[in-house]
């Protein structure tokens, strides 16, 4: 395997400095707690937990509590419901998918999340359950969001629009928009909150799943917004890098990814792949690839969950771990990026998300298959401890509510 071990000498180095950007913002009010948000995909809730007690449920929150009205409003439009029934029975695996994405206000009052199936995000009222206001995305579905470091605005991908709307977060409107590639995925913020980066994953619903056919998936890339400037600054063609690394078999949908502290380099997962790309945002060429073992995955790649042989992916506050979600080999690991080597492969049923816990100690992945989240220390590569939330759960984010809260 080549390697090029200046890559992680130079991110090791500057991120001891890391933010805690990923671990949400520091809580400087007395009135507000720190929680980790679970959603819920196929129930249509999020289970809100505390990282601070052994990660125990303080409550469960509806993310449709406007359900029957947005039900009438999609049988009452021919195209609508014709998308409606697609996603679930493509990428929902026969269940409408009800949330995707969350993050609680700074002051810990609203939750605004995206509702894949419903083609929306909204703001609900953490109080009340109530909506605070509704947007509906561009196109049938509404995918990832990320939030912006001061918590103003929230970016959301409309897969199907192929658009990134940014939301504000007290009120509801539009900020501004970027065209992406096909399928828009992640977000990311970065530049203090000027910068934001997406990558278009394409048709993961497409049977051309052979090597040879990747190229069918559609217009996959990565594109960075200038929210300043209002436009899109830079695209960049995965395919290309992957060719000049020598790796044409891979494919150049990239999945989740993690962001070095220092902002020069992504680790990424990529469709059908059970191992991670590392990448040089600064000199635009793939710097190292990381194979891992090999689990559970079926030999047939159609059988894969759309595309995602691997699907969560996160980075340590100094940068020397991966903590890695192994979709379909259903185990998690962290990986020592030095040694490129798993400190131990924890067995997980169908692990869909990575998020570094607030205190940066631990990584917290779902478990979409068995229904739980798992704790797994950074140190050590070792499972803490594993708690059950609902159905089918996948983002897991850091967030706060307001002391005392209880669900309502």
């Amino acid at each position: 395997m080549r390697r090029l071990l200046t890559s992680f000498a130079g991110c090791a180095a500057t991120l001891a400095a890391a933010s805690a950007a990923d671990n949400a913002a520091p809580i400087d009010d007395p009135n507000l707690r720190p929680v980790m948000f679970v959603g819920n995909n196929w129930d249509g809730t999020v289970t809100v937990i505390d990282p601070e007690a052994d990660y125990e449920q303080i409550g469960r929150l509806s993310v449709i509590p406007d359900e029957a009205e947005r039900l009438d409003e999609i049988r009452s439009n021919p195209i609508k419901h014709f998308y409606f029934w697609a996603i679930r029975n493509q990428v929902g695996e026969g269940n409408n998918q009800l949330v995707d994405d969350m993050y609680s206000s700074r002051d810990g009052r609203s939750l605004i999340a995206s509702r894949p199936s419903f083609a929306d995000v909204v703001s609900l009222d953490l109080a009340t359950g109530q909506v605070n206001w509704r947007f509906p995305v561009d196109g049938y579905r509404a995918d990832h969001m990320a939030i912006s470091p001061d918590g103003g605005e929230v970016a959301v991908s409309a897969s199907t629009g192929n658009v990134v709307h940014l939301i504000d977060v007290e009120t509801g409107q539009e900020t501004g928009r970027f065209s992406t590639g096909d399928k828009p995925h992640e977000n990311k913020y970065y530049a203090g909150g000027r910068l934001i980066i997406n990558a278009a994953i394409g048709n993961v619903s497409s049977g051309n799943d052979a090597p040879w056919q990747d190229f069918t998936k559609g217009d996959r890339k990565i594109t960075i917004y200038d929210r300043e400037k209002g436009a899109v600054v830079k695209t960049i063609d995965m395919r290309d890098a992957l060719d000049a690394f020598g790796r044409k078999d891979l494919s150049d949908s990239v999945r989740p990814f993690a962001m070095s502290g220092d902002e020069k380099t992504l680790w990424f997962q990529v469709s059908f792949f059970n191992g991670v790309v590392e990448y040089d945002l600064g000199t635009d060429v793939i710097t190292r690839i990381i194979e891992l073992p090999e689990g559970k995955a079926p030999e047939n790649r159609r059988a894969f969950v759309n595309d995602s042989r691997h699907h969560g992916l996160a980075v340590n506050n100094e940068g020397t771990r991966l903590c890695v979600a192994g979709t379909m080999d259903e185990y998690a690991l962290i990986v020592d990026l030095e040694t490129e080597k798993p400190l131990d492969v924890i067995p997980s049923g169908k692990p869909y998300w990575a998020t570094v816990s607030r205190d940066g100690s631990a990584c917290v992945i779902s478990e979409s298959d068995t229904d739980k989240v798992t704790v797994i220390d950074f140190a050590t590569g070792k499972r803490r401890l594993s708690v059950d939330v609902g159905n089918h759960p996948q983002r897991v984010r850091n967030g706060v509510v307001f002391a005392g809260w209880t669900a309502p």
